[in-house]
């Protein structure tokens, strides 16, 4: 993780056109695109392991699509399948894989958005495309599509995959 940091703290001071006395060459430092690109490798492959430890501690069977995302219906609803354009009503618990509970609707109301349109995590865009009105389902978001390096500035930690338990209330395109 620390390394992770000065990765970045090297990159960034290097970029800094402000100050072009100061700037320093990436490679005299010793980092180059091949060790920064191992590193990314090697921080994809810790976080697929920790999805797929948080899959099996609770013994769950799930989806994976093709970018990573996985997700498991929970309860299946009776609506319509969502699609790209639609407006979605979700009632939702966002948690981090170690069960912590960050956000919810209880506490922060409904999400309502439409899908395809931004506003959300891309992870959650892909995954309600999965989904038919009335769906509850859990959506685990790794980090590159989710919040990031950077996290969300507030409850996510940066690199964090996170778990969205959801309930499909309203599809409001329908209406």
């Amino acid at each position: 993780m620390l390394a992770l940091i000065n990765v970045f703290a090297v990159i960034f001071n290097s970029c800094d056109d402000k100050n072009p006395a100061q700037q320093s060459n990436i490679s005299e430092q010793g980092i180059t695109k091949d060790s920064l690109e191992k590193l990314n490798r090697q921080l994809l492959l810790q976080e697929k392991e920790a999805i797929r430890n948080y899959i099996d501690k609770n013994n769950i069977e799930v989806i994976e699509t093709g970018t990573g995302l996985c997700y498991r219906i929970v309860n299946q609803g009776d609506g319509d399948l969502i699609k790209t354009g639609d407006i979605v009503v979700l009632d939702y618990e966002l948690r981090l894989l170690n069960g912590e509970l960050l956000y919810s609707s209880e506490e922060n109301g409904r999400k309502i958005f439409v899908v395809g349109h931004g506003g959300v995590e891309s992870g959650l865009e892909e995954a309600v495309l999965y989904l038919h009105e009335g769906d509850e389902a859990e959506i685990i978001i790794p980090s590159y599509l989710a919040h990031g390096l950077a996290g969300d500035g507030d409850k996510i930690p940066l690199r964090a995959a996170i778990v969205y338990r959801v309930k499909v209330i309203e599809n409001q395109s329908n209406n």
